[in-house]
């Protein structure tokens, strides 16, 4: 008698390339944080759009690395993680009213983390909270988490970039990589893309 084996399925968030969000995702969103008075949230949403980060990168953002003693910076340089190499993104009006107001209510001091933890002191909010409240986010607006997560808000500047120019070079640095193919890759550029850029072209 052949043995058959047994497999238990569980529940798994489906995984792969997560979609860039829409700009009526992102004003939904964000008109929704505003009215819940939630502003954490808020700053860390309009934050995560504009620094494009990973979320290793962006949990670990201090004070600091956001303001000077002039308020909050246009221009922010820092170190990745992943990769050792420095990347350096705006932020825009929106992300400095919002910031402002975070570290205002919050209290936050230059040599503190931007975003703490609420449940270990001296800490900063982890990855795995940042996963779970993007999640929220999306359902504010009636989008399936599973089809989104953290780095839709990374890719959803340079996704609406690249969709407008072409400029995959641009895109490439505003991601922080080192490779033109990761960028390739990253967006999923096919090769309708690439024929189109092309043909647009007039020599």
């Amino acid at each position: 008698m052949l043995y058959t084996p047994s497999f238990r399925y569980t529940a798994r968030k489906p995984t792969g390339a997560k979609l860039a969000l829409k700009p009526f995702h992102v004003w939904g969103i964000r008109v929704r944080l505003q009215v819940a008075h939630r502003v954490r949230d808020l700053a860390l949403f309009d934050l995560a759009l504009d620094s494009k980060l990973r979320g290793c990168d962006l949990v670990r953002l201090r004070v600091s690395d956001l303001l000077s003693a002039s308020g909050v910076k246009r221009r922010v340089v820092i170190v990745q993680r992943k990769t050792g190499r420095p990347v350096q993104f705006e932020v825009t009006e929106q992300a400095r009213r919002s910031i402002a107001a975070w570290v205002e209510r919050k209290g936050l001091s230059f040599d503190d983390w931007v975003f703490p933890s609420r449940m270990k002191p001296g800490c900063h909010l982890t990855t795995r909270q940042y996963a779970r409240l993007v999640d929220k986010w999306v359902e504010l607006v009636g989008l399936d988490p599973a089809a989104y997560g953290t780095h839709s808000l990374r890719r959803t500047k340079v996704a609406l970039l690249y969709k407008k120019t072409g400029n995959l070079r641009a895109c490439q640095l505003l991601l922080g990589h080192t490779k033109l193919e990761s960028t390739v890759r990253y967006l999923g550029v096919e090769v309708d893309d690439a024929l189109e850029l092309s043909e647009a072209l007039e020599l």
